[in-house]
């Protein structure tokens, strides 16, 4: 079993001093908790993230309130996903404070980026919520189905995504620039449908893992 997310790992299932999955028939994870605390963590992302917009100002030098938002969102979120994964059972409160700041960072780099580039947030935001719930379907309907050459091909395409990032970051530094992948030609366009199509394939893999761990018996905190 494998997942796109740093915080869900196969282990969560098991009892550390047998290796045996731990059902726990009681106070247990389930489809309905998970799908109400996520509808929760978006819609603090979404209040944060309209309060951090309408913060920002633009004048002749730029923009203007956006770097505490910015910054503290990104390293907030930072420490706050590493917490998480770590400290798996702290995520009713964890979770919760990563969607605030996260909503925080957003907010402001949406509002830059809609100002450079006028209705571009909207566009995204109705792709993004098309694609997943596309995905949704194609999931539940048994289209898509998370076999482990599937989950095996996606971890490595993913893997593989983030060294081409890596590589991009770490040779900029050195003012050394990888030709063709992040320009406007076929090459570049066919670069990023790839990361687009690789990115939206591991909800394929959060959805297959969401529905093993209420299979599982999961620990109730798991919804988070």
């Amino acid at each position: 079993m494998r997942t796109g997310n740093p915080a869900l790992k196969e282990s969560t299932f098991l009892d550390l001093g047998t290796g045996a999955v731990v059902r726990r028939d009681g106070d247990a994870m389930t489809l309905n908790g998970t799908v109400h605390k996520t509808a929760v963590l978006l819609l603090l992302s979404v209040l944060t993230a309209a309060f951090a917009w309408s913060q920002v100002q633009f004048t002749a030098d730029g923009p203007v309130g956006a770097g505490p938002y910015l910054w503290g969102g990104a390293i907030g979120g930072l420490v706050l996903a590493l917490v998480t994964a770590f400290k798996k059972e702290w995520s009713p409160v964890t979770a919760p404070l990563y969607a605030i700041v996260e909503g925080f960072f957003l907010g402001a780099i949406s509002a830059m980026y809609n100002h450079l580039y006028d209705g571009i947030v909207m566009q995204a935001v109705l792709l993004t919520f098309g694609t997943m719930f596309a995905l949704l379907f194609a999931y539940r309907s048994g289209l898509v189905r998370a076999t482990e050459n599937f989950k095996l091909g996606v971890v490595a395409a993913t893997g593989g995504i983030l060294l081409v990032y890596l590589a991009t970051i770490v040779l900029g530094l050195f003012d050394i620039r990888i030709p063709m992948i992040h320009e406007s030609g076929l090459v570049g366009i066919g670069f990023s449908l790839f990361v687009v199509v690789i990115a939206a394939l591991n909800l394929v893999l959060d959805f297959d893992f969401i529905e093993t761990g209420v299979d599982a018996g999961a620990p109730k905190y798991m919804e988070w």
